[in-house]
Formats: structure tokens, sequence, C-alpha cells
């Protein structure tokens, strides 16, 4: 009975964040064919932000109308909403629709919100739920919760999505001295091992399942009081909001990231550690800074950075890139640093790693080392070491700050997701509004002077 309910609990865990990710895994699939191209990124990025109301709305209404809001009602809404629109998504996904002469993937933007809000708000509906059950049971759900980013990683990979390569055509071109032969290389896009919808179907599965699995666990016996052995000191969650608790309420804010403190206020069970306020001030503007680059502002660049490259290693980047995440979590959990110096090195040399990528974007089409393997493995390497050193920061900061104080983790939520709008605010007006990023053709010969 034991062992059933652990994978209950892991397959619910794999629900919360499965399709976002899955959506940031197919995108060097979709940009290859829908109207926004390599634009599609920013808007995703955006979306994800504006999906912020479902979580806002749950925290609002628990801290203001407490016991309005029944858990489980809501979760079998959450997932009922998520399966119905990663459904609709596997249909609808292409479809478009003339804006001001212009198409756009209209169908596309609206269920990506809905899911994005789906996701979003199972961080504080999911976990809060999980604490009524054996705290050996909380931990499997992040175990779940870190699948949801590593396994449509593993089936983008397997799909092979978004692989092009170049093909010399020949052209007839009629002239004043006769017909000539014209050669120009183009892309041919590689057809996937199985299709984007076999693709969202498998993401609807999981969903089916993280539904099925919660109505099983509602069966389970639950634990209301919950003692210190029940907290524990690492968790893992990718790709999510983080939550926290306010003092005297079980309201929660979330963001758009990836690993977890705590929810139910380490503080509890570690000693309260004393900051200066510089100390403090320092860990804030980490996270704020951390949170903008991670959430906002490479997000919406990555296919200017990576399609000079080739689809490939867009590919390859997007896919490794969301793998590092749990990893990163892993690693931080076994071998945490505290180390405020170790956390600003680490800091700034995923900061580096953002600029190389970033700097990349600003060059596209035309980047460094294009048409070179090394350029390729260089760009892939970045983002993915870019992911990781960052990824690590953000769970080391909360676990610093959940020793501190509940308070403490409210602020590590607020700052965390004003750093991702701001970020996200400030790259859509360039990348869609003034378009200083530049797309090509990765088969041109433009670049090859």
């Amino acid at each position: 009975m034991a062992l059933l309910t652990h994978l209950l609990a892991c397959i619910f865990g794999t629900g919360s964040w499965v399709a976002v990710n899955g959506l940031w895994v197919e995108v060097p699939l979709l940009v290859t064919i829908l109207p926004e191209q390599w634009d599609l990124p920013s808007y995703i990025t955006i979306i994800i932000q504006m999906a912020n109301v479902g979580p806002l709305f749950v925290t609002l209404i628990n801290r203001f109308q407490p016991g309005l809001l029944k858990e489980e009602a809501v979760i079998y809404v959450v997932a009922s909403v998520g399966v119905i629109a990663c459904l609709l998504l596997s249909f609808l996904w292409d479809h478009t629709s003339l804006i001001a002469g212009k198409s756009q993937s209209v169908a596309f933007m609206i269920l990506t919100f809905f899911l994005a809000l789906v996701d979003c708000t199972s961080s504080v509906t999911f976990l809060p739920f999980m604490m009524q059950l054996q705290p050996q049971y909380t931990t499997t759900f992040f175990i779940g919760e870190g699948l949801s980013g590593l396994i449509p990683a593993l089936v983008a990979l397997g799909q092979g999505s978004g692989i092009s390569t170049c093909t010399n055509m020949s052209y007839e071109v009629n002239t004043t001295t006769g017909n000539e032969t014209m050669f120009q290389l183009e892309t041919h896009y590689l057809p996937p091992r199985f299709s984007t919808l076999i693709f969202f179907l498998l993401m609807t599965a999981m969903m089916l399942s993280c539904l099925v699995s919660f109505f099983f666990l509602t069966r389970q016996p639950k634990v209301w009081e919950l003692s210190q052995q029940q907290l524990f000191p690492s968790n893992i969650m990718l790709n999510s909001f983080d939550q926290i608790l306010d003092e005297g309420a079980d309201s929660q804010l979330s963001r758009s990231c990836s690993c977890s403190k705590d929810p139910r206020g380490p503080g509890d069970i570690l000693p309260q550690v004393s900051y200066s306020l510089t100390k403090l001030t320092f860990i804030y503007l980490l996270i704020t800074w951390v949170s903008a680059l991670t959430n906002g502002v490479l997000p919406s660049v990555q296919s200017y950075s990576c399609l000079p490259y080739g689809h490939t290693t867009y590919h390859l980047a997007a896919t490794l890139s969301s793998m590092a995440n749990p990893l990163s979590c892993v690693v931080a959990m076994l071998l945490p640093g505290r180390s405020l110096a170790l956390l600003g090195i680490l800091t700034m040399a995923g900061t580096g790693f953002g600029a190389y990528n970033m700097a990349i974007a600003v060059m596209s089409p035309c980047p460094l080392l294009q048409q070179s393997q090394w350029g390729d493995a260089i760009i892939v390497l970045s983002w993915v070491l870019f992911t990781g050193t960052l990824t690590y920061v953000k769970a080391m900061a909360g676990v610093i700050l959940r020793s501190r104080s509940r308070s403490a983790l409210v602020w590590y939520g607020v700052l965390e997701q004003l750093g991702s709008l701001l970020g996200a605010l400030l790259m859509f007006p360039l990348v869609n509004i003034y378009s200083l990023f530049k797309s090509a053709d990765y088969c041109n010969l433009q670049c090859l002077a």
C-alpha cells in the first residue's frame, strides 16, 4: 500500500509543470511552423508571467477569506482544465487567425495561457494537499515534480523536433541568352520521429494521470497535525513558482522558476540565522537579478542565440538546458553551499554565460563560429551552464532564507516574481515591437563571405 501511495504521489507531482515544460522543449519544432517563428519564445515568456493571476487570486482569497476555496475542489478544477487545454492544444496548436491582416497563432496563445495558468496555480494548491499525507509521500511528490521537466525533455530528444538540413536546389531561370540553371541552398526540415500531435497527446496523458492519481490520493489516510519530523530540508521543483507561506496563514505566492525551498517554513526545524541588512540586501538582489535573467530576459531570445547555428543546435540547447534544471536541484540538495561569496561567484559566472548567449542573439543571424562545430558546441554548453549555475544559486538562496524566517521566504517570492516580470516586460517590446533581433534562413550563405 505504501509503494502504491508513493507511485500516486510521484505521478501527481509530474502533472504540476509538465504542460509548460513540454511547451518549452517543443519550441524548436513550433518555430518552424507557427507564424511568430523566432519571436515565439518571447510570447510564451510574457504569457507565463500573465498567468500569475491564477496563484495571485488563490493567495488573496486564502489570505482574506480563509476556507472559502475548498482545496480538493480547486485541484480537481485545475487538473481538469489542464487535461482539456492539453487535449485542445494537440489538435489546435497550428491553427492561425488573421488579425490586422497578419496571421497569428491565436489558438496556441490562448491555450498556452490556460496551461500556464494551470501550472502556476498548481504550485499553490498541489503542495498544501500533500501536507495532509505522511511526510515521506511529500518527498516523493517533489521527485515527481522534477520529472515534470525531465520527462518532456527526454521525449523531445527522442522526437528529434525541429532538425533541419541544407539542400542544394536547382532552378531554371530565363535570361536574354536562354535558360540558365541556378543553384541555391534551402532549409529542409527533417520529419520528427513522431508528430507534435502525438507529443501533446503524451502531455495530455500525463495530465490525465495526474488527475487520476489525485482522485486515489484523496482516498488515502490524512495526517492533519504535522510534526517537525514531517518537514524536510530539500525539495526538487522544476520551472515552477515557489511556494511560500505567510506568517499566520497558509497563503502562498508563486513564481516562474525552478527549485523550491521548504514550503512549510523550515525556520521551524532549522535554527534562526542572523544576517546583517547588507547581507540580506545582497541575497535579495541576487534573487531579483537571477530571476530576471532566467525567467524573462534570456528565454525571450533563445531562438535568436541558437537558431543561427541550426535547428539541431537549438533542439539540443532547449532540451539539455531543461534537463540541467532538475540536475542542479539535485546538486543543491546533495552539495549545499551557503557561502555568499560562492553564490556571488556563481552568479557572475552564470551572468557571463547569459551575456554570451545574449551577445550571440544580438549578432543574429551572423554570430561567431557559425557553420562550425565549435560554435554549435559552445552555444549549447553555454545555455546548459547558464541554466545550471543560476538554478543552483536560486536554490541555495532559498535554503539560506528559510533558515531565517517565513517572512524572508515571502520576500524571496515577491522579489523573484518581480525580477521575472521586469525581465519579460523589458524583452517583449525589444523583440516584438522594435525588432532589435534579426532572424534569417540558416542555409542562407550571406554570412560566409
